[in-house]
């Protein structure tokens, strides 16, 4: 009998999946490198084989976030050449229900459920109840979300902000942009906020390739140059999340995600961002009365999901498949 939703957060790079039943609480959870496989259906079906034909049958439905617009019947990544469509990703597997949400929807729709060991403060602030909420950050792109209060309920409002037009501030992002364009043509923000655009950032600066994880890596071990491609890197987030906030008007917090602010964590206390994210005149105050928290959860994704998923299992009828 169907009982359980297969939960999915499905980034550019790698992918976590859970089960969840009507509590909304991941279980199982199982981490896979997306070049690992041809597209979502053999990622599932890997996924579901590895969990056993017992929990195959206890599927009635899923929920997958994925990194890119979720609101069309086909469904692409932005950063990597996977696509489904909806109905036939459920009829393929006989599911009662399906939905696709985008991966930062679920990530707005599960921070409230954090606690704060899962959270890096990053400076001060004040979170005012039933204010908006911006959630944003660097991974294989750059996402962003915004959780707002409607009545008695909490809805998201996805965005490609990744993919708005990059300009400078100052004569070092100058510098940065000028060579981003000879490269790229018109810049993004992932262009340079993402794990590419670390790695970008780095070449600029210092003329040595690195994989972003290296230059992260380089920069906790206290190396300059690392260290400083992190902190430029942080300065320009500080300024892009300080814009997004002033445009969401994010007095209920400011969440980063994506792995590149997990891996960066521990620098942003001795880094520019914070200032960054003020300097945005005249508005420097309001800004400064928002707090910033760095998500370091390791599934937050699959926290969104598995609410979402938790109601969506409580509506799954006995004996019921889809063909």
């Amino acid at each position: 009998m169907p009982h359980q939703i297969l939960i999915a957060d499905i980034g550019g790079t790698s992918s976590r999946l859970a089960l969840v039943g009507t509590d909304g609480v991941p279980r199982d959870i199982q981490i896979h490198r997306n070049d690992s496989f041809a597209g979502f259906k053999q990622m599932i079906e890997a996924d579901l084989d590895q969990r056993g034909e017992g929990a195959r049958a206890a599927v009635g439905g899923a929920v997958l976030a994925v990194a890119g617009p979720a609101d069309e019947e086909v469904i692409r990544l932005t950063n990597r050449d996977w696509s489904f469509a909806k109905r036939d990703m459920r009829r393929h597997f006989g599911w009662q229900k399906f939905a696709a949400l985008n991966d930062f929807e679920a990530l707005a729709l599960g921070v409230l459920a954090l606690t704060p060991d899962d959270l890096v403060p990053v400076g001060g602030g004040h979170a005012e109840r039933d204010a908006p909420i911006l959630v944003c950050g660097p991974g294989t792109g750059f996402g962003t979300a915004i959780l707002v209060k409607t009545g008695r309920n909490r809805m998201v409002l996805t965005g490609e902000g990744g993919r708005v037009r990059l300009g400078a501030a100052d004569s070092e992002e100058a510098l940065l942009l000028g060579h981003m364009v000879r490269e790229l043509g018109p810049v993004v923000v992932e262009h340079a906020l993402s794990g590419s655009g670390l790695a970008r950032i780095h070449h600029i600066l210092s003329g040595t390739s690195l994989s972003p994880e290296a230059v992260i890596a380089a920069a906790l071990r206290g190396e300059d140059e690392a260290q400083h491609s992190c902190h430029v890197f942080l300065k320009l987030f500080g300024r892009i999340a300080g814009d997004l906030a002033l445009i969401t008007n994010a007095r209920g917090g400011v969440y980063l995600a994506g792995g590149v602010s997990v891996g960066l964590a521990s620098l942003f206390a001795g880094s520019a961002f914070r200032a960054a994210f003020e300097e945005h005149p005249p508005f420097e105050g309001r800004l400064a009365d928002m707090p910033v928290q760095v998500i370091t959860h390791p599934t937050p994704g699959l926290i969104g999901c598995g609410q979402y998923g938790g109601r969506i299992a409580r509506t799954l009828k006995p004996g019921l498949r889809v063909v």
